[in-house]
C-alpha cells in the first residue's frame, strides 16, 4: 500500500475538519440570488451559491430545503456565512441553524431595505469575514476526521470493471481508518438493493434502508413512467449498459465491502459515529453531491465511464475513469486515469494506491480538475410542487 501523505485541514469551531476555507454568501431563496451574487462581486474571494428554490414550499419539501441550506453553511469546508433572504423569519432560521456550529454567520433580509442597502451592509460584513477567514491556518488532521462521499455518473462497462472497483478500494480503506463515507443514488440500486440490505449492520438499519428504497420506487411507479431512457441514461446505453440491473452492479461495486452502519434521509448528517452510510438521494449528479455536502462530506469521489464533468462549489469532486477514450478526449476533467487496470498494467490494490494519493493531495490543497475549470454545480432537490 502506498505511503500516506501527511494530511492537513481546517479544524472548525465544533471540531469538524474541512479541506477548503470558503467565505460563503448564501441566498435563502431565488429572489435573493441577485443580491448574493452582487455581494460576491463587491467582495472578490467570497462564494455565492445561487439556487432556484425557497418560496412557498411546505411540509417535508420545505424541511429538506432548510436542511440543505443549513447543512451547506455548516459544512466544514465553509469558514463563515452571510445569509441573504427576502423575509426575516426564514432568513433567521437558517442563520440560527448555522450558528450552532460556532462559526461566524450573519443574516440580512431584503424586505423594508431593498437590494442596494442590503448589498451594502452584507458586503461590509462579508469583507470582514473574508479577512478573518484568511488568517485561518491548516493543521495536521487524521483521515478519520474527513468525511468522504461517493457517486458515479455517465457510467459504462468500464465503470463496473475499473473506476468503481478502484473507488471501492478507497472506501474500504477510509472506513478501516475510522472515517465516514456516504453513498446513495437510490434508484440506481434497483436489481441489487438486496446486496446493500444484506450488508446492513443490524435489523433496524436494514428495515430503514428497505423502507427508503421501497418508498422511492413506489413514488416512481405511481407516476406510471417507464424509467428506461432515464435509468439507464442514454449515455449509459451508449456505453454498453442495457439494463438498470447492470448499472446497479457497477454502482454497488464502488461502495466497497464494509457493513452499512446507517440509512440517512437526504442531507441528513449522521449522529451515530463513523462508518459507511447509505443516503436517500436522486441519481442526478449535482443534486446528489449537493445533498451529501449538506450532510457534511468535504471531498467526493466520482468514478465515470463516458465522462461526466460535474463539480460542486464547496465539496471538491475527484473524477476518475477506466475508459481510455474518455481519459484521452476529456483529460482536462479527469483527476485519475485508471484505465491501466483494465490493460492489466497494475492490479486493483495499485489502482487504489493511485486514487488515495490523489485524495491526499486534494485534501492538502491541490485543486481538482472541476475546481480548476470553475465547475460549481449547486442544485437543490425538490420533493413536490410549491403551494
Amino acid at each position: 500500500m502506498a505511503q500516506q501523505h501527511r494530511l492537513t485541514g481546517y479544524r472548525r469551531e465544533n471540531g469538524t475538519v474541512g479541506i477548503r476555507n470558503y467565505t460563503v454568501i448564501l441566498p435563502l431563496d431565488d429572489l435573493s440570488n441577485a443580491a448574493a451574487e452582487a455581494v460576491a462581486k463587491v467582495v472578490p474571494g467570497t462564494l455565492a451559491l445561487p439556487h432556484a428554490y425557497g418560496r412557498l414550499q411546505f411540509g417535508p419539501d420545505l424541511d429538506l430545503t432548510f436542511r440543505t441550506l443549513i447543512g451547506t453553511g455548516c459544512n466544514a469546508n465553509v469558514a463563515s456565512v452571510v445569509v441573504i433572504g427576502i423575509e426575516p423569519n426564514w432568513t433567521d432560521r437558517v442563520v440560527q441553524g448555522i450558528a450552532k456550529t460556532g462559526k461566524k454567520v450573519q443574516g440580512f433580509s431584503i424586505e423594508r431595505h431593498g437590494d442596494l442597502e442590503t448589498i451594502a451592509k452584507a458586503s461590509r460584513v462579508a469583507a470582514q469575514f473574508l479577512q478573518d477567514d484568511s488568517e485561518k491556518h491548516r493543521e495536521p488532521v487524521e483521515r478519520s476526521e474527513i468525511v468522504l462521499s461517493v457517486k458515479c455518473g455517465e457510467s459504462d462497462t468500464t465503470s463496473g470493471l475499473g473506476s468503481c472497483p478502484t473507488t471501492s478500494e478507497a472506501v474500504d480503506r477510509w472506513v478501516d481508518a475510522g472515517g465516514t463515507v456516504f453513498f446513495g443514488e437510490t434508484t440506481e440500486l434497483t436489481g441489487g438493493e438486496h446486496l446493500i440490505a444484506e450488508r446492513c449492520v443490524n435489523d433496524a438499519v436494514r428495515e430503514k434502508f428497505q423502507f427508503i428504497y421501497d418508498d422511492y420506487i413506489a413514488m416512481v411507479e405511481r407516476t406510471g413512467a417507464n424509467l428506461l431512457g432515464s435509468q439507464p441514461t442514454q449515455g449509459n446505453i451508449r456505453g454498453g449498459l442495457s439494463t438498470i440491473e447492470e448499472k446497479a452492479m457497477g454502482n454497488i461495486a464502488k461502495t466497497g465491502t464494509k457493513p452499512v452502519v446507517g440509512a440517512l434521509a437526504a442531507a441528513e448528517a449522521p449522529t451515530s459515529g463513523p462508518g459507511l452510510y447509505f443516503m436517500d438521494t436522486s441519481s442526478a449528479a449535482a443534486e446528489c453531491i449537493t445533498l451529501m455536502a449538506a450532510a457534511g462530506a468535504v471531498v467526493h469521489l466520482f468514478p465515470t465511464g463516458q465522462g461526466n464533468i460535474i463539480g460542486n462549489p464547496i465539496e471538491p469532486v475527484i473524477k476518475l475513469t477506466a475508459n481510455p477514450t474518455t481519459a484521452e478526449t476529456m483529460s482536462e476533467h479527469m483527476d485519475l486515469d485508471c484505465s491501466g487496470l483494465l490493460r492489466r498494467e497494475y492490479d486493483l490494490a495499485s489502482a487504489g494506491d493511485q486514487l488515495m494519493a490523489v485524495i491526499d493531495r486534494t485534501t492538502n490543497g491541490r485543486l481538482t480538475c472541476a475546481e480548476a475549470l470553475g465547475h460549481r454545480e449547486f442544485v437543490m432537490t425538490r420533493l413536490y410542487p410549491s403551494a
